[in-house]
């Protein structure tokens, strides 16, 4: 007989098992096992709000072998992730498996290696009921949320819409930047730049338009720009007082779950559950070429800095063999977590730092390798030595007025001889200056004026939103993900390149929710819900009392939405079409059914007249002249095809653009690379490719 360990995934399971061996039998409970069922609320709020969970539909066969298995053990552990998640799946084992509850029989592992899991089996406890209470009183919160809003808007606007706690605020927090670029009034202002050299150095350099002795001045216009190079024309440009100075930079902290998913987002492209899946692949274990299976890194959903002293130490030789000592700080960094921050785990690293990225290449897919470099590197550089730079900024003379130049050299790489964080905002790399000496005369190579405008705040990105939902405490790391996802694939948002722009749907959904919930799409509102549950898992407040004081109001809120839009139903334009039905004379409308979109007659019931929805481009097809449309593959990707399949087997990944080829006169295509060239595919066309203008 041996003891059982459960774990959520197979991978997981497989890996535990090669390090407890023979003596114990690890299985997987493919993670929840007992939910709250889909059909019904399930949630008896008269009754304390007493949840109704059922064995989940497809798991009924998998939770009688575990019981099973469990039966014939000498003993069950119950081994699944250690956050909120991973704490209820095993409450929900134990009461399933009739384990009793102040048996310690759970095992948490930071990391999935020989020495985590030891360390974890040596030290099993009971289940923490605050962590779970804190799980159900979220899960049941959303529950009533959603299950309630839900009908709300089905019922105002159409089928299949949904509302939720977190991501009513993502989409509020979207809509309201797309409002802000709306409103924004472009102000003109304009730069003067000299490019300029030193002789006898042949270099040129650019020095920027400052002001005067009397201080900075704005140019804002052409005018006040053409009489500032006027009186420049002919003088001399002789360096001012010259400052010379050392910066240091210091490394990025390791990772915590949102800086990863901000951080794969710019570097490597990835939407968050693709980061997260990729994360948890690497936790779980991967089977290394002679190794059998690892895993890789430490838990992945984590907002703790903390970092063991051994991994501390091990970085530490590692670089001081592979680069030498001079790249070790004075001492260890050890980084301080954010307020507020639950610090359960440590930061994501690597759980064996000789394990670098170049050696398992060979075993790892290619997210896999791209994210565990990323981790690799990022933690590595957090414990070397700072970059140094040499900076040096200059006055220019001319006349009565100054210009500015400044730059730097690199005195001493640091750790960005292996990493450098990525910014949404990129800075401009500054260059070095020649030798500048001041009261030398400088020569001038050019001087333009240029017209600018000042730029509307920018839409947000995968990797800023998830910043600022971090910054306000909307939500937490293991949602981001979801939540994202949730919001574009209900179409209250769409992707435009890196950004998210909200669709009709998303602006209009806010609206009604911003008049009738304000509280439910309230910033400040809903980071206090996030703090509530924080304080039940802290064992602080009382679960159902914390949803006691939510649902009072919020329902008393609901009674009085559902009085004032008593027999209201929105229309949206992009519902509507330009079709006529053939059979009443009708227009045709978009409805939204339980397999997408259809078109149908706005006349139903007495008009049954439906017809499959098409979506346009509105674009030629360059092959034989049909319509360009959207279609989706099995597994739901977007491609771009003829309206005229079979006959005509034109299709493209990328979509069609809305400017004409110079050459043949077809359709461009649009990469959806950074880029966003436009190419040709029109057979025997030899048009290049060109990257539009902004």
């Amino acid at each position: 007989m041996s003891k059982l360990v459960i774990v959520e995934s197979p991978s997981k399971a497989k890996t535990i098992q090669k390090y407890l061996g023979p003596d114990y039998k690890v299985v997987a409970s493919m993670g929840h096992v007992r939910d709250l069922p889909k059909a019904r609320l399930c949630v008896d709020v008269k009754d304390n709000f007493r949840p109704k969970y059922t064995i989940i539909k497809g798991k009924e066969q998998l939770v009688k072998d575990l019981k099973a298995e469990a039966q014939k053990a000498d003993g069950v552990l119950l081994a699944t992730d250690p956050d909120r998640e991973g704490e209820a799946i095993s409450w929900h084992l134990a009461y399933i498996l009739d384990l009793e509850e102040d048996a310690p029989d759970r095992v948490t592992f930071n990391e999935i290696t020989k020495t985590g899991v030891a360390e974890g089996m040596a030290h099993p406890r009971t289940i923490d009921m605050d962590l779970v209470n804190a799980q159900q009183a979220r899960r049941i919160l959303d529950r009533l949320v959603g299950y309630t809003l839900s009908p709300f808007l089905v019922k105002t606007i159409r089928k299949g819409l949904s509302a939720g706690r977190v991501q009513s605020v993502a989409v509020r927090m979207i809509v309201d930047r797309e409002e802000e670029i709306r409103a924004f009034v472009p102000k003109e202002y304009w730069s003067l730049d000299a490019k300029l050299t030193a002789p006898p150095a042949r270099s040129v350099f650019q020095a920027a338009f400052f002001g005067d002795r009397n201080g900075e001045i704005e140019i804002n216009s052409k005018e006040q720009a053409d009489k500032i190079l006027a009186e420049l024309e002919g003088q001399d440009f002789v360096v001012g007082p010259v400052k010379k100075g050392r910066r240091s930079r210091q490394p990025a902290p390791p990772f915590i779950t949102s800086t990863l998913q901000q951080e794969a987002s710019r570097k490597l492209g990835f939407q968050a559950y693709r980061t997260m899946r990729a994360a948890q692949e690497l936790y779980e274990g991967v089977d290394i070429e002679g190794q059998g299976a690892v895993g890789l890194i430490t838990y992945m959903r984590t907002d703790s800095l903390r970092i063991s002293e051994d991994a501390i130490r091990e970085a530490g030789e590692f670089i001081d063999g592979r680069w030498g000592g001079k790249y070790l700080p004075p001492k260890p960094r050890r980084y301080k977590s954010r307020a507020g921050a639950q610090d359960g785990h440590e930061a994501i690293r690597p759980s064996t730092i000789s394990l670098t990225p170049e050696k398992v290449k060979s075993s790892l897919t290619p997210d896999q390798y791209k994210l565990y470099k990323l981790i690799w590197e990022r933690f590595i550089a957090s414990q070397m030595a700072n970059c140094v730079l040499n900076t040096t900024q200059a006055n220019i003379l001319a006349g009565d007025y100054i210009f500015k130049a400044s730059g730097f050299n690199v005195a001493f790489e640091g750790f960005t001889a292996l990493y450098e964080e990525s910014k949404d905002e990129q800075e401009k790399a500054g260059k070095d200056l020649p030798p500048l000496e001041e009261g030398q005369k400088l020569k001038l190579r050019e001087l333009t004026g240029n017209q600018h405008f000042t730029q509307p705040p920018p839409r947000y990105t995968e990797a800023s939103l998830i910043k600022t939902l971090e910054e306000n405490g909307i939500g937490r790391p293991s949602t981001y993900a979801a939540t994202i996802s949730t919001i574009t694939m209900r179409e209250y948002v769409a992707r435009e390149g890196k950004a998210f722009k909200p669709t009709e749907l998303g602006e209009v959904i806010t609206k009604l929710m911003k008049e009738q919930f304000p509280k439910i799409v309230n910033v400040r509102f809903t980071a206090q819900v996030e703090d509530d549950l924080d304080a039940v898992q802290r064992g602080d407040e009382a679960w159902v009392e914390t949803l006691r004081t939510f649902y009072d109001d919020f329902d008393k809120t609901v009674q009085k939405a559902k009085k004032a839009m008593e027999g209201v139903k929105i229309h949206l334009k992009e519902d509507e079409t330009d079709e006529i039905c053939e059979k009443c004379g009708r227009p045709m409308v978009v409805k939204h059914g339980r397999y997408g979109k259809f078109i149908a007659c706005s006349g139903y019931p007495e008009c049954e007249n439906v017809k499959k929805f098409i979506n346009d481009t509105g674009a030629p097809c360059p092959k034989c002249g049909g319509k360009i449309i959207e279609r989706k593959s099995k597994k739901g990707r977007v491609f771009y095809g003829c309206d005229r399949y079979p006959d005509c087997d034109f299709v493209s990944w990328d979509p069609p653009s809305k400017e004409k080829c110079p050459i043949c006169g077809k359709v461009l295509m649009q990469k959806k690379t950074k880029d966003r060239r436009m190419y040709c595919v029109t057979p025997g066309c030899t048009f290049p490719g060109k990257v539009p203008e902004d």
